[in-house]
């Protein structure tokens, strides 16, 4: 899946050169100590802002329905025993360790600290104001004896409202498993409305999406003008963290779970789903490269058929382990870019987000970006600080899902260990009409 733009020129393009263009200008700005009129900064950052309400929007229907269907996609729980509770177990450890290695790498190396506090002081009261709006009541600490109790709404609409993500997305988390339990025909046509608003959601997503070039333009030349030639060292350093992280994941957790979760060789299991890998890297969209998992998965790692398609079909929505390293490391980045400290507290709550965020994400390219944008906002950082990361995220997307579709297929022989091939049953038998 390659979202497009005029001439059928792939969108990131359109991106990249959103991103120069508008780096070009705030450096010629800063560089030179060019004084830009206060209407025109106001109505360049306004460009920015409503790119980020649109996001807003829109990203609590989409990471609610996409929650609910990802968990309610599972089955019949009964049914399928321990093979759906192995799947979620697996999903929720591996996220876990993805966003761990993310965090502490970034809390390591800390990418984005070196910039001048007074600028980034001021850049930070700007987003404070302009996402006033956006947050609401959004919690901006987190004290550790209500952070339990506070992940339980005593109203999910008071609670939505209230743009409070994370109580809403526990919600989803166990409606989704009602669902579950609660199967028959009209649970099946509630789980079917609740597809049409997801795919509603990701249409208009998608066309929002499609502004991203004139809003990465705007929303990069109010920060190059303010920061200069800092941004582009920080950036690069977040990229190198990211992809370090991404690095360790994939040929260290990876080939652990591989050889003692599923019992195989981890040479033969790498050489068997080098497709996909190159299909992933190529395309960026999980959802795009299910095709090749599925056959990969039966012809070269021998897997078993209805094992293999039940994980790999949930995985590519819900099991990211890659989209939730992304999403914790950014949000720590920009909040080192913007002397955002956040306590330990915080991080964890930033780590269980980006698990369930994971879980909740839409398998396409860009697919994270209302999370990470939403996260933002819970932890105090400016919104349109997204802009930094969206010049780069073209190519991090590609490593991510390259990531996710490896953790899907990954976590495909983890379950399928011990597992038979049994037919699945689809009725009884005709019974043949007395003679």
């Amino acid at each position: 899946m390659e979202t497009t733009k005029r001439g059928g020129i792939p969108l990131y393009v359109w991106m990249l050169l959103g991103f120069v263009a508008g780096l070009g200008g705030g450096l010629i700005v800063n560089l030179n100590g060019l004084e830009t009129a206060p209407w025109l900064m106001e109505l360049i950052r306004s460009v920015g802002q409503i790119f980020l309400r649109l996001l807003f929007m829109l990203v609590l229907p989409l990471l609610f329905s996409a929650l609910v269907i990802g968990v309610a996609e599972m089955g019949d729980l009964k049914a399928l025993g321990r093979v759906g509770w192995k799947t979620l177990l697996f999903t929720i450890v591996v996220s876990g360790i993805a966003v761990a290695i993310g965090l502490g790498m970034v809390n390591l190396f800390r990418p984005g600290d070196g910039v001048d506090p007074a600028l980034a002081q001021r850049l930070l009261e700007e987003g404070a104001a302009g996402a006033a709006g956006i947050v609401g009541s959004a919690p901006q600490n987190i004290e550790a004896g209500r952070f339990f109790l506070d992940m339980i709404p005593s109203n999910v609409i008071t609670a939505a409202a209230e743009n409070q993500i994370l109580p809403v997305m526990i919600f989803a988390l166990f409606f989704g498993i009602g669902l579950v339990m609660a199967k028959s025909p009209s649970t099946d046509r509630l789980q079917e409305a609740l597809q049409g608003v997801f795919e509603v959601m990701m249409k208009l997503i998608n066309l929002v999406i499609k502004l991203a070039p004139i809003a990465i333009a705007c929303l990069m030349f109010n920060l190059a003008a303010v920061f200069g030639w800092d941004l582009l060292v920080r950036l690069g350093a977040y990229a190198a963290v990211a992809v370090g992280a991404m690095a360790i994941h994939m040929f260290v957790v990876y080939p652990l779970a591989v050889w003692i979760g599923g019992g195989m060789n981890p040479v033969r299991f790498f050489k068997g789903v080098r497709e996909p890998i190159v299909v992933a890297f190529s395309t960026a969209s999980s959802n795009a490269t299910l095709p090749v998992s599925l056959r990969v998965a039966e012809e070269e790692l021998k897997l078993p058929r209805r094992i293999s398609r039940f994980v790999l079909t949930v995985g590519a929505t819900a099991n990211q382990n890659g989209t939730a390293l992304f999403e914790g490391v950014t949000v720590l980045f920009l909040a080192q870019f913007f002397g955002v400290d956040l306590s330990l507290q915080q991080q964890l709550i930033v780590m269980l987000v980006c698990i369930l965020g994971g879980v909740g994400t839409a398998g396409v390219p860009a697919g994270s970006l209302p999370v990470i944008a939403l996260i933002l906002v819970m932890v105090g950082v400016p919104a349109e600080g997204i802009g930094l990361v969206l010049g780069v995220d073209r190519f991090l997307d590609m490593c991510r899902t390259t990531l996710n579709v490896t953790g899907d297929l990954v976590a495909a022989a983890v379950v399928s260990r011990g597992e038979e091939d049994a037919p699945v049953s689809v009725g009884p038998e005709p019974v043949a009409p007395p003679p």
